[in-house]
């Protein structure tokens, strides 16, 4: 971090499991748009849900060795029962219970390195968005390990963390920002009290 910081702000990076990873250039439709709706859903989500809170390209302190920069978070404020923390350089610390990963030509890297990182660190829902292969993995932390999530006949999955937070997978892979804001605006009408985190 002391070197990441001396370096200014010319450099984008993120350490995982020891290695430091510099972030290469971002492709518009590849990576830009789908991160827009991504965050968009997510920002929308918090609008709607107290004590909840929404970053994108926050960095955040798993551990020594693991401080990524996720596209979008989501996370339950530590008065709602949230396990993260602000530090006092304004840093996350401890694991977001959602992180979503914009992924084209960085799918290997977050399918695996970052996978692992997560899971190492407990986050509870990993979402990546495969934007060249038009795939999205939901990832459920159970039992200690990472449980593939298949969207329902409609194409959609829901968070079991977020109640009401419902994704529209077809939408978002056709960049259709109305159809994924419909399909939030469902799972907001039919959630229920939401479970202790």
């Amino acid at each position: 971090m002391r070197r990441y910081e001396a370096s200014g702000d010319n450099i984008k990076a993120e350490l995982i499991n020891g290695t430091a990873y510099v972030m290469m250039p971002a492709h518009f439709e590849g990576h830009g748009v789908s991160d827009s709706i991504t965050n968009f859903w997510l920002g929308y989500y918090a609008c709607k849900t107290p004590g909840v809170q929404h970053a994108q390209n926050a960095t955040t302190m798993l551990s020594r060795f693991d401080i990524p920069q996720p596209d979008g978070m989501l996370i339950w404020l530590p008065e709602k029962g949230g396990k993260t923390r602000r530090t006092e350089d304004d840093y996350l610390e401890g694991a977001p219970e959602l992180i979503i990963e914009v992924a084209a030509s960085s799918r290997n890297y977050d399918l695996h390195d970052k996978r692992d990182a997560y899971l190492r660190a407990g986050v509870k829902e990993y979402v990546v968005v495969q934007t060249w292969d038009k795939v999205v993995s939901w990832f459920m932390l159970e039992n200690d390990e990472y449980i593939l999530q298949k969207p329902d006949k409609k194409g959609v999955c829901r968070s079991q963390v977020f109640p009401g937070l419902w994704l529209n997978v077809p939408a978002l892979l056709a960049l259709d920002r109305g159809g994924v804001l419909n399909t939030l605006e469902a799972g907001l009408a039919a959630r229920k009290k939401r479970p202790e985190v």
